[in-house]
């Protein structure tokens, strides 16, 4: 709790719908500037994605084991990204989150940054009624039933953090069975609508989420619309 006479600092947060990869990452790039610059506070993206596979620092070609080829005749895109971990899927009815984070708070400390990303997600679950956790040695976060509810993968570029999460909310899960999500051999993945054995409103589940990154990292989160951040930025 914030001492009396002091205020949380807020994180902008902007909901943007339905964006595809490549016009996401250039976003956060500007933002990323941004926020180096100190011209924004911490921003949180939340969006989906057209169907994408993301390819992380550490993947291999062996992750797509149908050939680049057979995905691209299914309609999705293939990309290669500068955040850590291997592939994943991001589509439709799956909620992003994209932290511009400064990670001065946490002395630099990026693996206590992503700790409090995942007490954020697990928070957030259980809010809707989902027991998850993480399991050790591996990223993201788990339902007890060792199925994967959520990614994770993050970039570091002179103290501010890029990409974030990936919560399965309403969508697809097949195409994660056509891939080695994760790099996770026999990887199980399940959703928020699989778990509750219904559809979730999306808008509902990010204001749950909004709130809780805010308790995670201190901050207040504060709804923006493009036209702001483009002026603060100025």
């Amino acid at each position: 709790m914030s001492e009396e006479g002091h205020h949380p600092p807020e994180i902008w947060c902007f909901r943007r719908g339905l964006v595809p990869y490549g016009e996401a990452l250039q976003e956060q790039k500007e933002l990323e500037a941004y926020r180096q610059s100190g011209r924004v506070p911490d921003v949180l993206l939340l969006l989906e994605h057209p169907p994408v596979y993301t390819r992380g620092r550490r993947s291999h070609a062996s992750e797509l084991p149908m050939g680049e080829e057979w995905y691209r005749a299914q309609g999705i895109d293939i990309v290669q990204t500068d955040r850590g971990g291997r592939i994943t899927y991001h589509g439709p009815g799956q909620l992003v989150g994209y932290p511009i984070m400064s990670l001065k708070p946490y002395r630099d400390d990026v693996e206590q940054f992503i700790r409090r990303m995942e007490s954020a997600i697990i928070a957030s679950l259980a809010d809707v009624g989902i027991a998850a956790g993480p399991i050790e040695g591996l990223t993201g976060v788990w339902t007890h039933e060792a199925r994967k509810i959520a990614s994770i993968g993050v970039h570091v570029s002179r103290g501010v953090t890029t990409h974030g999460f990936a919560i399965n909310v309403n969508n697809d899960l097949q195409p994660f069975e056509w891939i080695v999500p994760c790099g996770i051999d026999n990887c199980r993945m399940t959703s928020v609508t699989r778990e509750l054995h219904a559809q979730f409103d999306m808008n509902r589940f990010m204001d749950i989420v909004q709130r809780e990154i805010g308790v995670a990292y201190g901050g207040l989160p504060t709804e923006m619309d493009e036209l702001i951040v483009a002026a603060a930025a100025a």
